[in-house]
């Protein structure tokens, strides 16, 4: 799906993954699930690229709905793969996710996002063998040369990638537009996050962005403006 000139998505907002073009090459941001793979061509097909055109793999963090397909891009086709320093251990399987939230569970959402995640493999999980990482502050030297932030909370090492030419922000779970566990709609916290209190305070640090496309791992598209979002955000925080 095209979301914006040279900006594709895979999935259909449960999960997502993005496909970033500049100048005939490709930076994908999260790889969803493994089954994500399957649409990959078609979507690359659909940009005027193929495999041969894709340059980097970039992650917002590193859960099992984000690392999906990463490791066998790397294997198969030679594609370096990246996430923030801290995250890296997760990337790798030697760690496990911390505590995480799921307040306001609600059936009929969950058994969605379970009956999505089933059907491309997410019992799959596959971590990957050799991951290399950015930092704070750092602008990456792929397509599109997006701008990391560091927004620590959901996971320890959670990113997101500011493309500033572009007005568009890759948020990761930083804050997502869809609810997974409650179909719940707008701009919040995301489920399955470690330490809520710090992923909150992280939002400080998106405060300044001037990009008016955000992009969530979870969710539609968000227009209207980070600090709007971060409004929407801030006023469905838990009191």
């Amino acid at each position: 799906m095209r979301l914006a000139p040279g900006i594709h998505r895979i999935g259909n907002g449960i999960m997502n993954s993005y496909l970033l073009e500049e100048s005939g090459e490709v930076t994908i941001v999260d790889t969803g699930v493994p089954g994500c793979w399957k649409d990959l061509p078609a979507e690359l097909a659909a940009m005027g690229r193929s495999f041969s055109d894709i340059r980097a793999v970039l992650l917002t963090h590193a859960h099992s709905d984000h690392i999906g397909f990463a490791e066998r891009i790397r294997r198969e086709r030679g594609v370096p793969v990246s996430v923030h320093e801290l995250d890296e251990k997760l990337a790798r399987g030697e760690i496990k996710p911390g505590g995480q939230s799921v307040a306001g569970f609600k059936l009929a959402p969950f058994v969605r996002f379970m009956l999505y995640g089933l059907s491309h493999g997410m019992l799959r999980t596959t971590y990957v063998a050799e991951v290399s990482t950015f930092s704070d502050g750092a602008t990456l030297d792929v397509p599109g040369a997006p701008r990391v932030i560091h927004v620590p909370g959901h996971t320890a090492g959670s990113a997101a990638l500011d493309l500033v030419t572009r007005d568009t922000i890759f948020v990761g779970d930083a804050f997502v537009t869809y609810n997974v566990l409650t179909g719940a709609t707008g701009p919040q916290i995301s489920p399955f996050t470690a330490d809520v209190p710090r992923a909150y305070a992280s939002l400080a640090r998106l405060q300044s962005v001037t990009s008016r496309l955000a992009l969530p791992g979870h969710g539609e598209p968000w227009s209207g403006g980070i600090p709007d979002a971060l409004r929407h955000v801030r006023e469905h925080a838990p009191h």
